[in-house]
């Protein structure tokens, strides 16, 4: 299987006033296509950090990382938002769903600035798929917590995505709702053939995936190993 992201030598600090605060320590893994895969670690060692430089998000002090088959240090800003418009989707812990579209047009969205045709007609059918076909025309104002993170999952698979991020994806939800859009979220991801990366600090969903990588203290606290 060829790789799909692979991490080499990853160093990412800040700087606050005279003080620089090293997040991430010389951090190297790499993840197979169709692979899933859980970043885990108490709060503050650095997950959401790396999380959002593998995803292009941001950029590393140091170090490199390749994407789909892309080295994201040689593209521009605007580069990079286009390879995560075509590439790659994301699941958040507060859904950031745009609360003035309704279920049906926040799902649309990313396949719309693809300029693709049949939007409206994907959406619906994902909107089915994760059980919210009745919720076509509601607000996210609308929605249970719960709702809104299946509209966000739905939308994180709008656009085919080759790998996707869930960073904390039950972080506010009841463990009930927690497992409804964990089961929906392998579900979908099994039927497209997503690569998955799941941020969280929950090791019975991290135990769900293929492989687990855990830090600590910005440090990889042990080899990414099979489960």
């Amino acid at each position: 299987m060829t790789k799909i992201l692979n991490v080499r030598n990853l160093e990412k600090s800040y700087t606050s006033g005279s003080r620089k605060l090293t997040v991430l320590h010389d951090i190297s893994f790499d993840i197979e296509r169709q692979e899933t895969f859980s970043i885990v670690g108490p709060s503050g060692s650095g997950k959401t950090t790396l999380l959002g430089l593998c995803a292009g998000l941001d950029r590393p002090n140091s170090g490199s990382i390749e994407l789909c088959g892309t080295e994201l240090s040689t593209l521009t800003e605007d580069q990079r938002a286009v390879l995560r418009n075509q590439k790659v989707g994301f699941v958040f812990q507060d859904f950031q769903l745009l609360p003035t579209l309704t279920a049906l047009e926040n799902v649309a969205v990313p396949l719309e600035l693809q300029g693709a045709k049949n939007a409206a007609t994907v959406a619906k059918e994902l909107l089915e798929k994760v059980g919210l076909g009745d919720r076509f025309d509601h607000y996210p104002s609308q929605l249970s917590g719960g709702e809104q993170q299946r509209v966000a999952v739905a939308r994180a698979f709008s656009n085919r995505p080759e790998i996707l991020f869930a960073d904390e994806p039950t972080g506010n939800l009841d463990a009930e709702t927690g497992e409804t859009v964990i089961k929906l979220l392998f579900e979908l991801n099994r039927e497209a053939g997503t690569t998955l990366v799941i941020v969280t600090h929950d090791l019975e969903l991290a135990n769900m995936t293929q492989r687990v990588l855990r830090l600590k203290g910005g440090k990889i606290l042990e080899p990414d190993a099979q489960n």
